[in-house]
Order: C-alpha cells, then sequence, then structure tokens
C-alpha cells in the first residue's frame, strides 16, 4: 500500500493486503442519512479489516435534468460530510467540479474526487492538486487508461505525488457503458493505485425519462473482476433505499446487501 494511503488509514485497524474501500451514498441528503451510512459500513470493515474512505458528494453539478437535486447547500453539505468523518475516525472524501471550489471543500474533505466528465480539465487538476489533499481522479468515459497518464501528470507538476485514479466506465453507444479491465494495469502503470468504481460503471445514461438508469444486479460481477485485475481499491455507492434516493438511486447498492458482498470479496481478495 502506498505510504499515503497508510497515513490516510492510520486511524483504523485493518489487513494491509486487503482492498479498501469507498463508499456512501451518492449526495448528501441529510445528516440522519450520513450517520446511518457510516454506522453501518464502518462497522463492516472494521470486522473484515477493510481500510474504509466515506463518500458522498456535497453539490451534484452533473444532473440530467434541471428540475434534480444538487445539494443542500455547500457550507451545510460540507459540515456534515466533515461532521461524520470526525465522529466515525474516517477519511472522508466528495467531488468538485471547478478550481475555486478545491480550496473550499479541502478544509473539509481528506480525498478531493475529480469527475470523469472534468478529468482534462487542467485547472481543476492544477487547484486539486495544489491543496496537498490525496486527489482521486476518475477516468473519463471516453478516455483509454493509458492516456490518463496525462492527468497525473498535471497533478504531480504542482508537487502533489497523493493521486489514485478510478476507472468507471466506458461509452458504449448512447445510453450505456462497458467495463475494459485492460483500463486497470494499464493505469497502475502510472504508478498510482488503482479503484473500480463499481456503480457508475453501470450507469445507463441520456436516458429520455431525464433519470440515469443503471444496473445495480451486476455491482457483484464488476467488483470481483476488478480485484481479480488487480483494482487496490472499490468504490460503491449505497442507501438504505436506493429507490428514494435523491441522486442515482438507480445503480447505488441496497445497503443492506452490501456486508455479504463485501464478505464474498473479502474471500476473493485473499485467494488471489
Amino acid at each position: 500500500m502506498e505510504q499515503f494511503l497508510k497515513d490516510l488509514f492510520k486511524g483504523q485497524s485493518y489487513d494491509e493486503k486487503n482492498f479498501f474501500l469507498v463508499a456512501g451514498p451518492c449526495v448528501i441528503e441529510s445528516e440522519e442519512l450520513l450517520l446511518e451510512v457510516a454506522t453501518k459500513v464502518s462497522a463492516i470493515c472494521k470486522d473484515l479489516g477493510i481500510p474504509y474512505i466515506f463518500k458522498s458528494s456535497y453539490r451534484k453539478a452533473n444532473r440530467t435534468s434541471a428540475s434534480s437535486f444538487t445539494g443542500l447547500g455547500d457550507d451545510m453539505g460540507l459540515g456534515l460530510l466533515k461532521k461524520t468523518g470526525q465522529a466515525f475516525s474516517l477519511p472522508t472524501t466528495t467531488d468538485i467540479h471547478a478550481h475555486d471550489e478545491a480550496a473550499h471543500a479541502a478544509e473539509y474533505a481528506d480525498v478531493l474526487q475529480i469527475p470523469a466528465f472534468l478529468c482534462r480539465q487542467t485547472d481543476l487538476l492544477v487547484a486539486a492538486g495544489e491543496t496537498g489533499k490525496v486527489i482521486n481522479v476518475k477516468k473519463g468515459q471516453f478516455l483509454s487508461g493509458p492516456s490518463m497518464k496525462f492527468a497525473v501528470e498535471k497533478i504531480r507538476n504542482t508537487g502533489n505525488n497523493k493521486v489514485i485514479l478510478t476507472e468507471r466506465g466506458t461509452t458504449f453507444g448512447y445510453q450505456d457503458l462497458v467495463v475494459d479491465y485492460r483500463n486497470i494495469p494499464w493505469m497502475k502503470e502510472h504508478g498510482v493505485p488503482v479503484v473500480m468504481d463499481c456503480t457508475h460503471s453501470l450507469q445507463q445514461p441520456n436516458q429520455t425519462s431525464g433519470v440515469t438508469g443503471g444496473n445495480p444486479a451486476m455491482i457483484g460481477t464488476i467488483a470481483k473482476a476488478a480485484l481479480a485485475a488487480g483494482a487496490d481499491g472499490l468504490f460503491i455507492e449505497t442507501h438504505p433505499n436506493p429507490a428514494v434516493a435523491l441522486s442515482d438511486g438507480a445503480n447505488m447498492l441496497q445497503l443492506d446487501q452490501l456486508e455479504s458482498l463485501l464478505r464474498q470479496l473479502v474471500k476473493l481478495r485473499k485467494a488471489l
């Protein structure tokens, strides 16, 4: 495990040979939701020796419809994220969408996530890198793993070597994604930990209904294949009741299904 990840997880007891997990509800809907998910997931990860980063977005800038929920307000959302991390002694992550968000979000989150659609935005990557935080860049749906070296270089040129890359599928036609697992070893060649986003890679975007679809029944398949391909971490958005979630409900994992899946994945990791 990279030293910066060891530093990130220093408050946790975990198996260094295990994969790490990035998980939480897609968007910050309420304090109650964050506490419910963090309570459940942190207990599971502690039991299974999985290093854990709590994830939830304080702002959703990329929505299909103008009427979609975008957040509770920046300061409230970020405040709730930080409060949750402190309550459970967990590192936290959230996504940022513009260069002028980076420094502000860095006051609250331990890891700054760069959305896939924005992974080529130089000013955003530089501003994120300059915060000194761990930066997780999601690979664009339109890019190959080898081409992500340029995103890594932009961040490293700020003097920040704490970079993670995340695979989240490749555009297939207009309304689907596929996962090319070659991108996992290809991105590891850049000298960074690589994460598999097991939920967003199953999105079915651009639906005429104005709501993104998904295929959560395949989350386990995506996760198992990613570990077999050498992924260092897994990204799984989860919610107690995805049917009423305010964002990405169609591809999130039901919270009560997470433990059984993680137990299977830990066994697989040990076998590998």
